[in-house]
């Protein structure tokens, strides 16, 4: 169905008024009002000067002042761009009508504006015809986590502010009342007619859409101050404010921790969520290779994917174990996470050219983490997506080549912890070839699993892909070798190799004699076992003998780790116990009968 749109440029007796059948609300996931004191004079000295010399009761001009982007809610109206005018007009409002009310004897211009001005702050009741509760406010601000909320809802409601507040609500509702004073000392007559030209003359463009995505869509295309909301922003106040009171302080806790620990591993939470959303859609059978923005899948519906789900900070804690465990941040308390060879093929699989390789890794943790033989069918399972994933990238590195693969495979996960892998076959006769000269996005997902057969410790953080013959090389060096030649000969897998950062900066250009007292140096041990070798000089002939070599190794890897997932799919799987087994288990460890 396609998104309803209504655009049409509105007074603001026009526009404030349609509060009285669907008030103003500034949603959870907007930020907190932060107009300052030249925002407030700009803004009430451009509306003066023109209803001074273009506006007023005796001109016909307007004053524009910006589109209000919102999102019709039902009962309310969700200001999605343009909070921080609509929220200062209502402060401004507040203002004049404060001083109105006050004036002793009051004039019939002054009654009239009174009239007019009540009904776009508080609701009229539709039997009596006037106001009967000044509680009853047509602009409500919810932004989660800030006590201005209540400040605002004080304000419109009695018409006054503390002096000596700090925060903007306050500060701006005082600041407008002092240029009332100020400009009604000075120049008495004009008064009304800045009222008039406000109410009438001032023009605002409300653009209203009928879902929140188009809304947020319309938003991020008009909008370029400032940053954008994020869906992350959006999620945590949906989530928010369908919480109980109690329970919300919990939550923005639990969210704060989340956020930290996500950005001490160079994640964040809007991916969480993206990453999530493949889970869920695995759950649901959902195979479809047109992925959904995270906003649009899980606002659909009212958002009951997220509504429906009260454990899912804590789902996406536990995807976060995956890349707390492997960069050693925190302590995640699992047994898989201490397992080397787990880590290392984590790591390995983080080199590969997208984020594909992630959603089945997250997928088989939440839905079979707390099984018995969790650790053993991990390993074989990450072991089993590296073969697939790599030999496919290398015959067509593309993302298409295992997209519908991987959403298949993401379904399988969900019914089985020795799930099927169903991707095309590739060409084994070019595989050698393939693994020679990689495409460059995968030599560190090769070089990673070449290093691991020899160590136990995973890499260290910074390190580079090192050529052994250099890229800049001496003409003099070689004798009836084309360069074309060279340049390929240097691309090889077999002249590369894992070297830390600093040690690569100091190693340069140099050639192999010279290479050798940085390679003794190095952590990584395919790299230090370089300089133990004999030869004084490193040629061509010297990489093809190394890329035979590292083939034979990586089919042999490849075979291995293959066939090792092919017997374990053929061994029965265990069952766990029962939910009455673990029962009697903890009754009898409670009367000290088993440890």
């Amino acid at each position: 169905m396609a998104a309803t749109i209504s655009v049409h440029k509105q007074s603001v007796v026009q526009l404030l008024g349609g509060g009285q059948e669907k008030p103003f609300v500034i949603p959870e996931y907007q930020r907190p009002y932060a107009w300052n004191r030249e925002q407030i004079e700009t803004l009430f000295e451009d509306l003066w000067e023109f209803a001074s010399t273009r506006g007023g009761s005796k001109r016909d001009g307007t004053y524009f002042l910006g589109s209000v982007v919102s999102y019709d809610n039902d009962q309310t109206q969700e200001i999605i761009d343009g909070q921080q005018r609509i929220t200062s007009l209502y402060l401004l409002l507040r203002a004049i009508y404060t001083k109105l009310v006050a004036i002793p004897s009051k004039t019939e211009e002054a009654e009239n504006f009174i009239s007019k001005t009540e009904p776009l702050i508080w609701r009229v009741d539709k039997l009596k015809g006037k106001i009967t509760d000044r509680g009853d406010i047509l602009f409500t601000s919810r932004v989660i986590n800030n006590e201005g909320n209540e400040i605002l809802r004080n304000i419109l409601k009695t018409g006054q502010a503390d002096p000596k507040a700090k925060d903007n609500y306050s500060k701006n509702y005082i600041i407008f009342q002092e240029l009332l004073d100020e400009h009604s000392v000075k120049d008495p007559l004009m008064v009304y007619d800045f009222v008039y030209a406000l109410l009438y003359q001032a023009i605002m463009l409300p653009i209203t859409a009928d879902s929140l995505e188009t809304a947020l869509t319309i938003f991020q295309t008009l909008n370029d101050r400032g940053l954008p909301l994020s869906d992350a922003d959006i999620f945590k106040a949906k989530i928010y404010n369908h919480l109980k009171d109690e329970e919300k302080d919990a939550f923005i806790n639990a969210w704060k921790e989340l956020d930290s620990d996500a950005a001490s591993v160079s994640e964040n939470i809007q991916q969480l969520f993206y990453y999530y959303m493949f889970y869920i859609r695995a759950t649901e059978d959902d195979k479809n290779t047109t992925t959904p923005g995270a906003r649009k899948y899980y606002s659909d519906n009212k958002f009951v994917r997220l509504l429906s789900r009260p454990d899912i900070l804590e789902e996406l804690k536990r995807i976060l174990n995956i890349w707390m465990a492997l960069y050693n941040k925190g302590d995640v308390e699992e047994e898989w996470a201490k397992d080397k060879n787990i880590l290392q093929i984590l790591d390995a699989l983080s080199s590969y050219p997208n984020e594909f390789w992630k959603y089945p890794v997250i997928i088989y943790y939440l839905v079979h983490g707390s099984e018995p033989d969790f650790g053993k069918n991990y390993l074989a399972f990450l072991r089993k997506l590296y073969v697939e994933l790599l030999t496919r990238y290398l015959e067509m590195p593309t993302v298409s080549a295992v997209k519908s693969d991987i959403l298949k495979l993401n379904v399988e996960i969900i019914n089985t912890a020795k799930p099927k892998f169903g991707f095309k076959p590739v060409d084994d006769a070019g595989l050698d070839a393939r693994i020679i000269t990689p495409n460059s996005k995968v030599v560190k997902m090769i070089l990673k699993v070449l290093a691991y057969e020899e160590q136990d410790d995973l890499l260290p953080d910074k390190w580079e892909v090192e050529h052994i013959l250099p890229q800049k090389w001496q003409s003099t060096y070689f004798i009836n070798t084309d360069d074309d030649t060279i340049k390929e000969m240097i691309e090889h897998i077999g002249n590369k190799l894992p070297f830390e950062k600093k040690l690569n900066i100091v190693a340069g250009n140099g050639y192999f004699t010279k290479k050798k007292t940085e390679y003794a140096k190095s952590t990584i041990a395919i790299t230090k076992a370089m300089a133990e070798l004999p030869a004084d000089e490193w040629k061509l002939d010297s990489i093809e003998d190394h890329d035979k070599a590292v083939v034979a190794k990586v089919r042999e890897i490849l075979k291995r780790w293959n066939d090792e997932y092919t017997a374990q799919q053929q061994q029965p799987q265990q069952a766990g116990p029962s939910a009455e087994e673990l029962a009697m288990i903890e009754k009898f460890k409670a009367n000290g009968w088993v440890k």
